[in-house]
C-alpha cells in the first residue's frame, strides 16, 4: 500500500517557523523525486520545493527562496520542509508529492499526501 502522510502543520505568528515532515511507505523512496506543493485560499496549487534522488537537483519557488529548505532522509523515508520567516501569504494546505518516474522498467505514478494546514496569522 502506497501512502504519504504529512505532519507538522499548525498555527504560527508572522516571522515564526515550522517544520513539515512527510513519511512515505509502499514505494522506492530513495530513487523517487519528492516535492512539496501548497494551495492557499482561492489560489492555484503551486510547487514550493522539489528534491531529487540522493538530495540533488533542488528547486524552490521564488517566493520561498532563502526562507524554506527541503531535505530528505532516505534512511527514514521522509522528506521535510523547514519554513522560516513565515508570512501570512504562506497560509495554505501543504502537500507532499512523490513525482512520477520510471525505475527498472516500471512506471511509478505520482502520489499525493492528504495535506497539512499551515496558518500564519497574529
Amino acid at each position: 500500500q502506497v501512502q504519504l502522510v504529512e505532519s507538522g502543520g499548525g498555527l504560527v505568528q508572522p516571522g515564526g517557523s515550522l517544520r513539515l515532515s512527510c513519511a512515505a511507505s509502499g514505494f522506492n523512496f530513495s530513487r523517487r523525486p519528492m516535492s512539496w506543493y501548497r494551495q492557499g485560499p482561492g489560489k492555484e496549487r503551486e510547487l514550493v520545493a522539489r528534491i531529487g534522488s540522493a538530495g540533488g537537483n533542488i528547486v524552490y519557488a521564488e517566493s520561498v527562496k532563502g526562507r524554506f529548505a527541503i531535505s530528505r532522509d532516505d534512511a527514514e523515508d521522509t522528506v521535510d520542509l523547514r519554513m522560516n520567516s513565515l508570512r501570512p501569504d504562506d497560509t495554505a494546505v501543504y502537500y507532499c508529492k512523490g513525482e512520477a518516474f520510471f525505475d527498472k522498467g516500471r512506471y511509478y505514478p505520482p502520489q499525493w499526501g492528504q495535506g497539512t494546514q499551515v496558518t500564519v496569522s497574529s
